[in-house]
């Protein structure tokens, strides 16, 4: 029997010998490897905190010790060892694991944490709250994988140092070798004195002391304190976080396990808020992962275990938008990129190759991005900010605020808009056009197809004095689906039989509305299908239409409430336009994760959903019945 097989719980660590925790280790590893060669997922974080995540476990006692992973897709190796390594194999599923911490999962799981920089606050607050309850519970934060570059972490860290009670450990999971390892007894040793709360007691004793000499005592105290605190500096890192009034201990190599558990046992001593510097390698265990110079197999596609070849894959809505920003680069020497830690994923690599002056990765600090935005569009550049559409949500502030209200020429490409699926609730990208609906000016443009994606990017760079935004969902893009007439702004892609049904699909949901088209037509219901390409704001040619059909139906992958339809209705009613309204969308709840067209389906905005709802309707005004309703339920 597999020793993976044996751990029912944390707790069942500490009975295993030093050899067999490095089996167990190898057994992790092996398994995080074939299975997300199969499923896909987040591989090289994970196999970059095997041991430390081992260490945490054995030190500390979870659930009652709580354990909050920053960001949540290095929370592989914690799911295998709390009794979830039987369904594995299920990761990212429909039905199967998560591939982040998930409440309904285990009660090890408290935060569903997949938004970075936020565990030092969740763990600030679970801290203060034993605290002030008197409770014998600490609080483990594991931060890393560039999450330290977001300002809400450094927010968090300045009120945790001032919280003096809060039994708190950082680990500061340094995968990217910011700062420098230490290396030496000395060093050790110097650890350990620090972490040892005696230290502290002599400390104090030694300045009281010092202090009652008169005349030199003050001196050659704070002398001896300088002397002290210059050999720690020299000899770790720690500066920066012992400024802040925080206890440091480390580095520490976060894949010596035994090392671990002994910096994690002196910080649990404290009573007070302790960082643990570990140094990891994203893919250790793994030379593929390890020899991908681009992210360490951060988060690769299926993939073959022998060799590391990624399975080859058709081109993505990302692939076409790079080719599309390049291009705009050559033409436009005012177009600058910024990408918010996530170069690869949104396509800005090629465009950072070739214009690398042009380029800025500002770390995971999406609020600053927009900001800084602005600031180069104040300076007469145009910016181009790629960020996941789910991102895009912490930054909505300064989109408004920053960016709107100064007439600021940015354009936002919001990648992974709508539903994207396997990474669960925090990654679909289904609110934004609700929240963007509310910005004065701001123009929102969702390409249905690649040609309309070059075109409406070129369009929206040209805008200098508001901001603009295009969107584009996961995942490969449908064939071209040509218009047949443009009214207005407003491409018209079908246009069949009498004007019975408008059908407004917004963006991706183009595919979809065509196909709910040809299932009408063979009912012999008449039906026009339009695109407005920019939906915010509405155009003047879609009232007109709306006047002239008998039922209105919007179709989009958003929010329900606020999003394009409801606008539309709205806009619909302010110029007297009566006409019956259906309005198909996402339902506002938090989806579980699947693939992208299991979800659709499950809520209803798959084509044969919406024709029969369609087919329904027209029915019931044949009979004359009013429709009152604005939306079928999913």
């Amino acid at each position: 029997m597999a020793l993976l097989d044996s751990i029912a719980s944390p707790r069942d660590l500490r009975d295993l010998s030093a050899e067999q925790l490095d089996e167990l280790a190898a057994e992790i590893r092996d398994l995080m490897i074939r299975t997300v060669a199969t499923n896909s997922g987040h591989l090289g974080p994970n196999l970059g905190v095997v041991e430390l995540t081992l260490a945490i476990h054995r030190v500390f006692d979870s659930p009652h010790d709580r354990v909050v992973f920053d960001t949540g897709h290095q929370s592989y190796v914690h799911k295998l060892v709390t009794g979830r390594h039987v369904g594995f194999g299920t990761l990212r599923k429909e039905g199967g694991v998560s591939g982040y911490p998930s409440q309904a999962e285990s009660e090890h799981d408290i935060v569903e944490n997949s938004h970075a920089s936020t565990s030092l606050s969740y763990a600030d607050g679970l801290a203060k709250a034993y605290a002030i309850k008197g409770e014998d519970r600490h609080v483990v934060a594991v931060i890393g994988d560039g999450a330290l570059t977001g300002g809400m972490a450094w927010e968090a860290l300045n009120n945790i140092a001032i919280a003096q009670n809060s039994r708190l450990v950082i680990v500061v999971n340094d995968n990217e070798r910011s700062y420098t390892p230490t290396i030496g007894g000395l060093a050790t040793a110097l650890t350990s004195l620090r972490t040892n709360p005696r230290y502290e007691q002599v400390l104090d004793l030694v300045k009281k002391r010092l202090n009652a000499v008169p005349g030199v005592g003050h001196a050659a105290y704070d002398a001896l304190h300088a002397v002290k605190k210059g050999m720690k500096d020299a000899l770790a890192p720690q500066g920066l976080f012992e400024d802040l009034g925080l206890k440091y201990v480390g580095p520490v190599d976060g894949h010596d396990r035994a090392a671990m558990e002994q910096a994690l046992t002196h910080a649990k001593k404290f009573n007070g808020p302790v960082i643990v510097h570990a140094i990891t390698r994203k893919g250790q265990g793994y030379d593929p992962a390890l020899r991908h110079e681009a992210d360490q197999f951060h988060a690769p596609g299926p993939f073959d275990v022998q060799t590391g070849a990624e399975k080859p894959k058709g081109k993505i809505w990302t692939d076409h938008f790079s080719e599309a920003i390049v291009e705009l680069g050559a033409r436009r020497e005012d177009v600058v990129a910024i990408t918010a830690a996530m170069m690869h994923p949104v396509g800005l690599d090629v465009f950072a190759a070739t214009y690398p002056e042009r380029t800025f990765d500002v770390g995971i600090a999406e609020q600053h991005a927009v900001t800084s935005a602005a600031g180069l569009a104040m300076g007469g550049l145009h910016p181009v900010f790629a960020v996941y559409a789910t991102f895009l949500n912490r930054a909505f502030d300064q989109v408004l605020m920053d960016v709107a209200l100064h007439r600021c020429g940015v354009t936002f490409v919001l990648d992974r808009s709508g539903v994207t699926g396997d990474d669960g609730a925090s990654h679909n990208g289904m609110w934004d056009m609700s929240m963007l609906q509310v910005v004065p000016g701001l123009r929102l443009a969702a390409p249905r197809d690649v040609t309309r994606l070059h075109e409406l990017l070129d369009e929206a760079v040209q805008v200098d004095d508001a901001p603009t935004v295009v969107r584009f969902p996961k995942g490969p893009p449908p064939a071209d689906i040509p218009a047949v007439d443009r009214v207005g702004g407003v491409d018209v892609l079908v246009r069949e039989g009498d004007q019975d049904v408008l059908v407004v699909a917004v963006g991706s949901m183009g595919t979809t509305a065509v196909e709910v088209a040809s299932r009408l037509t063979a009912q012999g219901i008449g039906v026009t299908v339009v695109d407005p390409r920019w939906v915010k704001p509405v155009d003047p040619a879609v009232i007109d239409l709306a006047r002239e059909h008998r039922l209105v139906v919007s179709i989009e992958d958003n929010g329900r409430v606020g999003g394009c339809g409801a606008v539309l209705l709205q806009t619909l009613n302010d110029e007297g336009v009566h006409t019956p309204f259906r309005l198909h969308g996402i339902p506002q709840e938090f989806l579980d994760h699947a693939k992208r067209d299991a979800i659709l389906t499950r809520i209803g905005l798959d084509a044969q959903t919406i024709a029969r709802a369609i087919v329904e309707d027209v029915t019931a005004l044949d009979e004359g019945v009013t429709l009152l309703e604005v939306d079928h339920p999913a």
